[in-house]
């Protein structure tokens, strides 16, 4: 009885992320695949910046900043390009986050989003406790109608996490991002 309980609590975390795949958890020089940029980059005046923190045994990236809906703008963001594409038999975007009780977005960037201003996006809360959160790629909006409907996995080039859309104070911890 005893190695059954030893074998399930040895397993159980395994279990737990059974059928995901991990693209970033912080650890290994994060700086060299994260970008951070905000709507400066077409004339808005958002501002903010990402830091990667080591937190005891934690790691994780904090994005913070003002979002400004002033001349046209209202972004800032954190980017991840993702040249392989995610692997085939994927259905969503897993993140691990905590943040500020707002209202956060995943963007994706495919084969298909060839121009600056067209992604994919679906919205998840915050709270300030680390919480999973699961977004089918079903459940992402697309940009505009020239785009496919639901992006398909294997030609998604980039994954972004957005503080977007409205004027506010952005804080954002994001501890792992992969897919399920």
């Amino acid at each position: 009885m005893r190695r059954l309980f030893l074998i399930l609590l040895l397993t159980a975390p395994m279990a737990a992320l059974a059928g995901t795949a991990m693209i970033e958890n912080f650890e290994l020089q994060p700086e060299k695949r994260w970008r951070f940029f905000t709507d400066r980059v077409m004339g808005g005046v958002s501002s903010g910046q990402v830091a990667f923190v080591r937190d005891g045994e934690q790691v994780y990236a904090r994005m913070t900043g003002r979002v400004s809906t002033e001349n046209n703008g209202g972004f800032i963001q954190i980017r991840m390009e993702l040249p392989d594409g995610a692997p085939e038999n994927v259905t969503g975007v897993r993140l691990v986050v905590r943040g500020n009780d707002q209202r956060y977005f995943v963007h994706l960037r495919t084969r298909g989003t060839r121009l600056p201003w067209q992604y994919y996006q679906a919205g998840f809360e915050t709270a300030g406790d680390w919480t999973e959160v699961r977004l089918p790629l079903d459940s992402f909006d697309r940009s505009g109608r020239l785009l496919r409907a639901t992006p398909i996995a294997h030609s998604i080039r980039s994954v972004a996490v957005v503080a977007f859309g409205r004027d506010h104070a952005a804080e954002i911890d994001v501890r792992e991002v992969g897919f399920y």
